[in-house]
């Protein structure tokens, strides 16, 4: 873009956020619940257009949304409601910052409103934003102008080739309409986009669920990212000259980031019946196939080759965890069942289960329980076998 077309596209970006705060502002007190819709509108297309009173209030409505995810930003950006939905959890782009230096020439393909552009760009990055849709690319300078945020945003089809940069973030969409896209190949744009780009380090931003056999083409390192136990993301990293695959898991806290990257040697199961607790590793650790790393980490066994809880007699004290002691254990026969649980006077389960089509719906309605204490009801195999484990409330 020539000097005199960026300081027009400056100049226009400014007056669409003046425009925009002065109306956006008309809505900043107002009850915006779904009962309330008819009045607003009516009251905004005294001064406004129909189609900018019906955006301004699904704006309004988005930012209220937003909060979760961009805290005290979120009442300045702008949004539409699928790329909200499919923005990064914070912490994930501060952690995905992290992995850029000062100064470094970062293109971010697909970059939708620029959330994670802004966030690599705070972190001293030079950035360039390309998405193929206008709209979101005007989202993006606004969502800039607005955070003081300094990085360049250009309508592009990453399809047609890509300069060369120091480092390429690719986020592609995963999802068409409501339904999710589980192949790479049919990701827009698809993953093979990538092929033939120049970069020290291309960053793909993955679905979690996504099948590790569609990767193998690319080589290098799969993480699988989970914020404060719920698996988020996963990631692709490819590095000029790497080519060896490999796996990590990534545990992002509130204060606290933590890796477990995958050992040279793959590591045994080893199994055994029910011991004093039930562990359920981090959703990241066993979506990297990591869960016989942590079994030896803990001590620990699984009770399945083909399942990820494990069991010990001590609770391992560790983040990537959760522990439950157990009670006693027993092959799942729903009579049994409910005859233990009145026993003892238990009237309230959590039900938590692996490698059974039992429902936790259609269980409940069988116990019908009766009392006052709580327990943790494990469903899942033993070599097979289908057990129930009966664990006391954390």
């Amino acid at each position: 873009m020539k000097t005199g077309e960026r300081d027009h596209s400056r100049s226009a970006s400014i007056s669409r956020l003046i425009f925009w705060r002065k109306l956006l502002n008309r809505l900043a007190a107002d009850d915006l619940s779904e009962a309330n819709t008819l009045r607003l509108l009516t009251t905004l297309r005294k001064e406004y257009s129909p189609e900018n009173a019906g955006a301004a209030l699904e704006l309004a409505r988005l930012r209220l949304k937003a909060v979760g995810k961009f805290g005290d930003d979120a009442p300045r950006m702008f949004f539409t409601r699928d790329a909200l939905e499919q923005a990064s959890d914070p912490l994930i782009r501060q952690w995905r910052a992290g992995q850029t230096r000062s100064g470094m020439a970062l293109i971010d393909a697909c970059c939708s409103i620029g959330s994670d552009a802004l966030a690599f760009a705070q972190a001293g990055a030079i950035v360039t934003g390309l998405d193929i849709d206008p709209a979101r690319i005007q989202m993006a300078r606004l969502n800039a102008r607005a955070l003081g945020i300094y990085a360049s945003f250009e309508t592009a089809d990453v399809r047609e080739g890509m300069l060369r940069s120091e480092m390429i973030f690719f986020d592609p969409g995963r999802r068409e309409g409501e339904k999710r896209i589980h192949q790479v190949e049919a990701y827009q744009p698809p993953l093979k986009t990538l092929k033939g780009w120049d970069a020290e380090r291309i960053i793909v931003k993955l679905s979690p669920g996504v099948d590790l056999g569609q990767l193998e083409a690319y080589g290098g390192e799969t993480a699988f990212v989970s914020v404060d136990g719920d698996l988020k993301e996963a990631q692709l990293t490819l590095i000029r000259g790497q080519s060896i695959a490999s796996r990590r898991a990534v545990l992002l806290l509130p204060n606290k980031m933590m890796e477990w990257q995958q050992g040279e040697d793959i590591a045994q199961s080893r199994l055994s019946e029910p011991l004093q607790y039930m562990i359920e590793p981090d959703p990241a650790l066993i979506r990297a196939g990591l869960v016989t790393d942590a079994a030896i980490e803990w001590d620990a066994y699984q009770l399945d080759e083909t399942i990820a809880y494990l069991t010990a007699d001590d609770a391992p004290q560790s983040e990537w965890a959760r522990a439950w002691r157990v009670q006693e254990w027993m092959p799942f026969n729903v009579k049994r069942m409910r005859e233990v649980l009145r026993a003892r006077g238990i009237g309230q389960v959590t039900v938590k289960k692996r490698g059974t089509a039992v429902t936790p719906e259609a269980l409940m309605a069988q116990l019908k329980l009766k009392g006052n204490n709580k327990a943790v009801l494990i469903l899942t195999r033993l070599q097979w076998a289908q057990i129930v484990l009966l664990c006391e409330e954390p």
